[in-house]
């Protein structure tokens, strides 16, 4: 879809006094980021990683030496290049894909932009800005959203809270 970095984590915060940080996961689960050593272009260096049991990851990077440097690191998005992935099946789509895509409905008229893609274990769930900042979330269903390409993506109008 584009060359843009696909983001698979986020840096929750620190786990215990080493400088190892709590993930929260955005794709297949911790066995998707072990392949991955290197994160935002080189910034960060996977030495370990494990799961938490609750959905998420314990890591430690080899720049982070302590509990501090791991707290700096809280709301960091863990990215790799698009190229080190494997290729999506049709239909198949990275949430950061969709992440800061400006939303209308069929008609053309602007809603507001995509903030954030959630999963909840039903279906994904797209989380909508308007520009007003008010926010609401809508089904990720063909009825819901009809599609999106590189810029925008567009909704049902019956939708549009």
């Amino acid at each position: 879809m584009s060359d843009k970095p696909v983001t698979l984590a986020a840096v929750t915060g620190a786990h215990g006094v080493a400088g190892e940080v709590r993930l929260k996961l955005f794709g297949e689960g911790v066995d998707a980021l072990k392949p991955h050593k290197r994160f935002n272009e080189g910034a960060l260096t996977l030495v370990k990683i494990r799961s938490d049991n609750k959905g998420g990851a314990i890591a430690r990077f080899a720049e982070v030496m302590d509990r501090t440097s791991a707290e700096q690191l809280r709301g960091t998005a863990l990215s790799v290049s698009r190229e080190v992935l494997p290729d999506l099946e049709e239909d198949e789509f990275y949430f950061s894909d969709l992440i800061d895509l400006a939303v209308v409905t069929e008609a053309g008229e602007p809603v507001g932009r995509v903030c954030a893609v959630e999963n909840y274990g039903a279906t994904d769930i797209i989380e909508i800005e308007k520009a007003d900042g008010a926010k609401f979330m809508v089904p990720l269903t063909k009825q819901a959203v009809p599609g999106w390409d590189d810029a925008r993506l567009t909704l049902n109008a019956d939708f549009v809270d």
